[in-house]
């Protein structure tokens, strides 16, 4: 471990560690906030910077109080564009602050939206696999959507695993 880094453990049980994480994470949200400004003001796109902290991430979020039909070009095809716009900002994060960032970034609520698809999908191939008692094999997923379907699939009681390569990784559902 370099000097001036400390591991999750030290981090846990140093008092105030929590206040500092959520320092830091709204950090996170204020520089990735100015970077995402920037772009709409380049890109001539009107929008809203929502921030918050969820865990242990930072969630950025561009909305718009008129059409979102405008800030669909920033999410693509099945979110693409999305993806590449979070690992840029996660990039402008990790140039300011000099830490890898786990920031989220979601557009117009297209990830809040597939996160509800997801969920569902992983609650229905859990009851799929305890009637009947086979395992399934889910589509290929990025990795937040194979992270939403494995924790649908914990909920319902069942283990679940990522199976395969990218970008044909797949979540597969396990009988208990």
């Amino acid at each position: 471990m370099t000097e001036g880094t400390t591991s999750a453990v030290e981090a846990e049980a140093a008092p105030g560690a929590d206040e500092n994480i959520v320092v830091r994470l709204e950090q996170e949200g204020d520089i990735a906030a100015d970077y995402l400004e920037g772009l709409l003001d380049i890109a001539d796109l009107d929008g809203d910077i929502d921030m918050d902290v969820e865990g242990d991430r930072a969630l950025v979020s561009i909305v718009s109080d008129g059409n979102d039909r405008a800030l669909h070009r920033l999410v693509g095809q099945d979110g693409e564009v999305l993806e590449a716009l979070q690992e840029l900002t996660r990039l402008a994060v990790h140039r300011e602050t000099g830490e890898r960032s786990r920031l989220m970034l979601d557009i117009a609520g297209f990830r809040a939206r597939k996160r509800t698809e997801l969920a569902t999908l992983g609650s229905q191939a859990a009851e799929q696999v305890k009637s009947s008692g086979e395992q399934v094999k889910l589509r290929p997923m990025t990795p937040f959507e194979r992270k939403v379907v494995h924790d649908a699939v914990a909920a319902a009681g069942l283990r679940s695993e990522s199976e395969g390569e990218e970008p044909q990784r797949c979540v597969v559902v396990l009988p208990a």
